[in-house]
């Protein structure tokens, strides 16, 4: 025996006829008719006296009826009660957000959606670990890369393309590298937040992957860390466009190996599987996605 079973008794009891109770149910009243049977069969008594003109119910019939029209009230007043928290904009949203894209616009993004929004809090973690959305309670998180996790959803943002990058110094002391295997005789600074690619990076030339064993002197999880070193004319990196993209335009970085091809990769919006996602996680990505729109150049 289920709610629905009961609502639909109720709703028979209401309408006083198979037709109008099947019409009102959107089923066809072979279909009614068996679920009541069954309801009677489980329950082991007759609720309803059948005639070719009208039903009336016995009185198993009548105490049922007595009890189980408030249970169609409750299950209406439930699904209001969920429907009113799902566009409910308020509350607190936790959010784990990577440092790069935190610093660069996610801060001003999600401040101004909490200025829209002025009985919404968020509190906004900047970290390059792949937290547990579901045992960390967080919300929504944003991240670059391939999704692994099937109990989780990815909505996609943008896509953050890669340079590789130097000092004009670095090339005035050190040479140009024409080909991916020049590498080899570079300093060349890993980025360590990424699942793999830190000391293997790959390329695209004319349809084919290529990939090059690196090394350096340093190696960070920090783009910034890796960006400032370029700058001071320690070596060579290889960082997400976005957070060197200023220094591309001012000329105090310039990218090398132009004929190839470099990493591109998704980045997502991501939360835990629900049918229902509530309006303000909903509303706070499109404000997301709109602010990393309007930085499209950066990526």
């Amino acid at each position: 025996m289920n709610a629905e079973d009961l609502i639909l008794f109720v709703t028979l009891v209401k309408a006083g006829s198979f037709v109008k109770a099947s019409e009102q149910a959107d089923m066809s009243t072979p279909a009614l008719s068996k679920r009541i049977s069954k309801l009677e069969a489980r329950l082991g008594a007759q609720l309803l006296h059948r005639t070719t003109r009208r039903l009336s119910l016995t009185e198993a019939g009548e105490a049922l009826y007595a009890h189980a029209r408030h249970i169609e009230g409750q299950v209406t007043d439930a699904i209001a009660a969920v429907s009113e928290h799902n566009t409910d904009m308020s509350g607190l949203i936790k959010m784990s957000v990577p440092t790069i894209s935190g610093e660069l616009l996610l801060a001003e993004a999600v401040a101004s959606f909490c200025q829209k929004y002025p009985n919404i809090k968020v509190d906004m973690r900047l970290e390059n670990d792949f937290v547990d959305l579901i045992e960390q309670g967080i919300d929504i998180a944003i991240r670059t890369g391939v999704l692994d996790d099937s109990s989780l959803i990815a909505r996609p943002l943008i896509q953050s393309r890669w340079v590789v990058c130097c000092s004009p110094d670095y090339l005035k002391t050190h040479g140009e590298p024409q080909k991916i295997e020049d590498l080899k005789a570079h300093n060349c600074l890993a980025y360590t937040y990424q699942a793999k690619g830190s000391f293997d990076w790959r390329f695209t030339k004319n349809g084919v992957e290529e990939h090059v064993r690196i090394s350096g002197c340093l190696m960070t999880n920090n783009a910034q860390a890796l960006r400032k070193a370029a700058l001071d004319n320690f070596g060579i990196v290889y960082v997400p466009r976005c957070c060197v993209y200023e220094d591309l335009v001012a000329g105090n970085l310039v990218t090398i190996l132009n004929d190839y091809q470099a990493r591109q990769l998704e980045v997502y919006a991501i939360y835990p599987y629900t049918k229902y996602l509530p309006q303000k996680l909903q509303r706070l990505i499109e404000h997301i996605k709109q602010a990393y729109e309007a930085k499209r150049d950066y990526f």
